[in-house]
């Protein structure tokens, strides 16, 4: 069985995240969504929001399991068994920052790194944008899932 883990901290959830996984099932037996707990990162949103949100959007999806890790990706993944990681790339940027970690990890272990660009029209979202957009009562809701959108509907505060 092909097993991956598409990690991330996910704050929040967006519909470029949800092109990166549903492309990547093609790819792949089974895919892990794993949320990074990172004490260090002030997110806007729980642990426990940002995987309701991700299981909303798979709920009905066999191949797609949600879960949450302290620590190492790499560490995470040889304890789940997965012999591969799922990344996003929207730009140049990104990619030279990936590549790094991924040689890395690949130097420190045997874990390898795909990289799949998302699509044109998710290729502008990021978390950090639609977070902006939150707070500042901006139009967020085209930039992610339903069970991202509502949540934040009914939690103004957030």
């Amino acid at each position: 069985m092909k097993r991956a883990i598409f990690p991330g901290t996910f704050d929040p959830f967006t519909l470029g995240h949800f092109d990166i996984l549903k492309r990547s099932k093609l790819l792949f037996d089974e895919i892990i969504v794993g949320i990074g707990k990172n004490s260090e990162k002030k997110t806007m949103f729980t642990l426990e929001e940002r995987m309701k949100f991700i299981k909303g959007v798979v709920k009905d999806d066999k191949k797609i399991k949600v879960l949450s890790y302290d620590g190492l990706t790499i560490d995470f993944c040889e304890k789940v068994d997965a012999e591969f990681i799922v990344r996003g790339v929207r730009n140049t940027g990104d990619f030279e920052f990936e590549k790094a970690i991924a040689r890395t990890n690949r130097f420190l272990s045997k874990i390898e790194t795909i990289f799949i660009l998302t699509s044109a029209k998710t290729s502008f979202i990021s978390s950090s944008i639609v977070r902006d957009l939150i707070n500042n009562n901006g139009e967020f809701i085209k930039l992610v899932p339903e069970s991202v959108s509502n949540f934040v509907l009914k939690n103004p505060s957030k």
